[in-house]
């Protein structure tokens, strides 16, 4: 029996896992930069966990979410997303009590069954953060400063943030009786979700992806004119800061996002480049959602950004390193007692942090060498019984030619000094 990988995954090979490492440490250090500390949660949580926080409207809890269940008759679900298993984390480990804002950041694999397209996976990464404690419009800029940090620091551009608000349960409340006045006497035109959406979060009906494009649907009435005074407050206040920090932005009203925990401030990170238009990141608010899961009432705002995507986009756009050379030297042995030195050099290099390779497979000579060219490693040196004999050793650049003498008790230094 041949085996591959299942649909929806994929192998990152040691080709490209660098590419990943690079994406990775950027996001830490900016993320460190601003006081985020990273969180880890588990792969799985219970059923509910997700049902109460994600939305049953939602198609992440209707169509999308791996459940099973476990040994001891327990629904468990791989989870769909970060937020819920940080809030959960949140209120479990007593961080309710900190000093506020309690900034988390994490990177993540995620699972949703869902279909199949370009940098769009069933096992996924994601980097996120969440804010929890910080009521006002300051720390949804921070939020969205920090995607813009990002990008730039990773050499991104062409990148277009739009944001919307969808307001709180009390403007939302009204201004669902509005849009389903308005939808009531098409709602046949409409695709079977978005009938189903209808009567459970007709919000959902804006963000659909087969009506979205519809006439219907982009005439309906938009969320942003039916705000309450505090939550139009607290729009203009955002849109303030991001002035103020310089941060273009542009409103887009159908921003609503998929998952129902989402209040007041949405935004996404759209791509304008050809070939890989797209949201490469989103976020906003969810202010009851630590309450909903019997917490105190806490506000919260996140954003979670899909790392394949990312990835696509800054390989379209060409900022990505190229590979590092983590092998710095290759120590070659031309003896049976220089092939003992070689293995005492290596591991005493190793110890001081400088990659290094010896011959494990009984090559000759000649081979060696060979190998040495093929893996692009820089700095070579040859070690037998001559060298053995002088005690010196001549270290070889593979770029130029360049040859330095060396003691070979003064290998170990001076390759940690200037290799």
């Amino acid at each position: 029996m041949k085996y591959s990988a299942q649909k929806g995954t994929r192998d990152i090979l040691p080709q490209e896992i660098y590419r990943w490492h690079k994406a990775e440490q950027m996001f830490a250090q900016v993320c460190h930069s601003y006081g985020y500390e990273e969180i880890r949660i588990p792969t799985f949580e219970q059923t509910d966990l997700f049902q109460r926080s994600v939305g049953d409207t939602s198609d992440v809890v209707t169509k999308e979410m791996y459940t099973f269940e476990d040994k001891g008759g327990r629904s468990v679900t791989l989870r769909p997303e970060g937020t819920a298993g940080v809030v959960r984390s949140f209120i479990e480990n007593g961080m309710t009590s900190l000093a506020t804002p309690v900034r988390l950041f994490y990177n993540i694999t995620a699972f949703r069954y869902e279909k199949m397209q370009k940098g769009r996976y069933r096992e996924f990464h994601q980097f996120g953060l969440e804010a929890f404690g910080a009521e006002g419009p300051g720390i949804d800029a921070e939020i969205i400063s920090i995607v813009d940090v990002y990008f730039k620091r990773m050499g991104l551009k062409n990148i277009k943030l739009c944001i919307n608000s969808i307001g709180c349960p009390v403007c939302r409340a009204e201004y669902n009786k509005i849009l389903k006045d308005y939808f009531r006497p098409h709602i046949s035109e409409l695709c079977e979700d978005c009938q189903e959406r209808f009567e459970k979060n007709p919000l959902r009906m804006i963000d659909c992806k087969i009506d979205g494009e519809k006439e219907l649907v982009r005439n309906a009435p938009r969320l942003i004119d039916y705000l309450c005074d505090d939550c139009r407050a607290h729009f203009e206040g955002l849109k303030s800061q991001l002035e103020s920090l310089g941060i273009e932005y542009s409103i887009d009203p159908n921003i609503v996002r998929g998952l129902d925990y989402y209040t007041r401030t949405v935004f996404e990170f759209v791509s304008e480049n050809v070939g890989t238009q797209g949201t490469i990141c989103g976020g906003g608010r969810y202010d009851g959602l630590v309450g909903s899961m019997e917490g105190p009432q806490t506000p919260g705002i996140g954003f979670a950004m899909g790392a394949e995507r990312f990835l696509l986009e800054a390989e379209a756009q060409n900022v990505l390193p190229d590979k590092p050379r983590y092998v710095r030297i290759y120590l070659c042995a031309q003896s049976p007692e220089a092939k003992t030195r070689v293995g005492r050099l290596c591991y005493e290099l190793r110890l001081r942090g400088v990659g290094c390779e010896q011959d494990l497979a009984d090559r000759s000579f000649r081979a060696q060498l060979k190998y040495a060219g093929k893996q692009n490693i820089p700095y070579l040196a040859v070690i037998g019984d001559d060298e053995l004999a002088t005690g010196e050793v001549k270290i070889k650049s593979m770029e130029d030619g360049t040859e330095t003498a060396v003691k070979i008790e003064n290998l170990v230094d001076f390759c940690a000094e200037n290799i």
